[in-house]
């Protein structure tokens, strides 16, 4: 877990846990990351229906 913390927002799982201000910069930074891949899947799945259909 540690690594794959370092590796994806540079800080570590220690400092995560301990520093608010950083915990909720990764947060915002997830959360921007899921909805950038959520609006990414939903326009996969419109262009593969209407290539269906």
């Amino acid at each position: 877990m540690e690594k794959a913390m370092q590796s994806s927002h540079g800080v570590g799982y220690e400092v995560y846990s301990q520093n608010h201000d950083v915990r909720m910069d990764v947060e915002r930074q997830r959360e921007q990351e899921y909805s950038e891949s959520r609006r990414i899947v939903a326009e996969y799945n419109r262009k593969l229906t209407n290539h269906l259909s």
